[in-house]
């Protein structure tokens, strides 16, 4: 079986929802490992006042017995604390009266408009309580236990952001991969020039000053991924797809690249390709990664670079105009409590996506039940063909 997650949930919802199915028995998993990670999610200079009211606080209700999973799914549930402030506005029961806080004046460049359009909502309450990116709590919640799965396995994942609004991080990475998340977590805005630093903060500071928001780029990193992975036989189990769709999946990302992406459509073919060398110990050594350590639809048994582009929030504390669907009127776009920047803050989403998508494909060619059997699948091809 195929790994594979659902979630459920509205923002203002009584909780969130997940389930992860398809992972062996035997892997520990601790709550407080999904707890650090989803502490990771909530940080981040620009961050809103929600971040503030949630503990994101997990319950895992199957699939887990005395920290060890049993191969069963895995269902897990984060209740949100402002539902107290929301019962009656949300609440699933039939309500009689004036329902509080309706929507009626879409926000540009989000989902309100065209979600309401498709649904036959009239109020786009109904629509921006999924579409918000709080969804993305349960999904990072479900995506540690895969990230527990490829730590076990010697894979890591990191990330960093790299560009918040016109401020660029062009420095290189000089530690290990395992080892970023620490170095890229010491900064509010999650990079790694401290002069970058100071100008991302004073850029979001600004945007916050005027109303406004600010997107940027960020960029993940996966180490020690076993070459294979994925397959050039069907067009839908080409692993950059499946990579690609993942960080699209992601609120408000509008660009993916993997390795030198879309610079490589301004070079001549051999400044874009990674030449093979002869090596004693693999079958043959790179000394470039322009592909991203993806080639053919497969794992080249490289470091995977992903790199993704994130639009501005559509929230926007001085609203950009927008017509009451009611009175057919001009008027400024509908105001939801929000973020300035979150562009941290996807790093981190970002991450929990890749491990997803690694650890299915992963099973998808060493499958088995348990983690007894697994492993030394994983290690015997990581021995003879990495």
């Amino acid at each position: 079986m195929s790994l594979r997650f659902l979630t459920a949930g509205e923002s203002h919802g009584k909780a969130l929802v997940g389930i992860l199915e398809g992972l062996p028995s035997g892997l520990e998993v601790l709550k407080e490992d999904i707890q650090f990670h989803l502490q990771r999610r909530k940080k981040g200079h620009g961050r809103g006042f929600r971040q503030k009211i949630e503990d994101d606080a997990i319950e895992i209700l199957s699939g887990i017995r005395h920290g060890k999973s049993l191969g069963s799914p895995i269902s897990i549930l984060i209740e949100n604390k402002d539902w107290k402030s929301w019962t009656d506005i949300m609440e699933s029961e039939p309500h009689s009266g004036t329902v509080k806080r309706e929507v009626f004046i879409p926000r540009p460049g989000h989902a309100d408009l065209v979600g309401g359009i498709k649904y036959q909502h009239e109020d786009m309450r109904n629509v921006l309580e999924r579409s918000s990116a709080r969804e993305t709590t349960i999904r990072v919640a479900l995506a540690t236990v895969a990230r527990i799965f490829l730590k076990d396995l010697g894979i890591h994942i990191g990330s960093r952001v790299t560009r918040i609004g016109s401020v660029c991080d062009n420095s290189k990475i000089t530690c290990s991969i395992e080892k970023l998340n620490e170095t890229s977590d010491d900064s509010p805005v999650r990079c790694l020039d401290i002069q970058a630093e100071e100008k991302m903060i004073q850029a979001i500071d600004l945007a916050k000053e005027k109303g406004d928001t600010l997107g940027g780029t960020f960029e993940i990193l996966v180490s020690n991924c076993p070459v294979g992975l994925g397959s050039y036989s069907q067009w839908d189990r080409r692993i950059e797809g499946e990579l690609s769709q993942a960080i699209m999946s992601l609120n408000a990302i509008k660009a993916v690249e993997i390795g030198d992406g879309f610079s490589l459509g301004e070079v001549f073919g051999s400044q874009a390709h990674d030449a093979f060398y002869p090596s004693n110990e693999k079958s043959v050594e790179y000394k470039t990664n322009r592909a991203g350590g993806v080639t053919g639809g497969m794992t080249t048994g490289q470091n995977i670079v992903i790199r993704a582009a994130m639009k501005p929030i559509a929230t926007l504390m001085s609203p950009l105009p927008s017509v009451n669907l009611k009175t057919k009127k001009t008027e400024s776009a509908h105001v939801e409590r929000s973020d300035t920047c979150a562009v941290p803050a996807a790093a981190v989403i970002g991450e929990s996506l890749i491990a997803l998508v690694i650890a299915k494909v992963l099973l998808d060619k060493f499958g088995s039940d348990s983690m007894k059997e697994l492993i030394p699948r994983v290690q015997e091809w990581q021995k003879n063909h990495c």
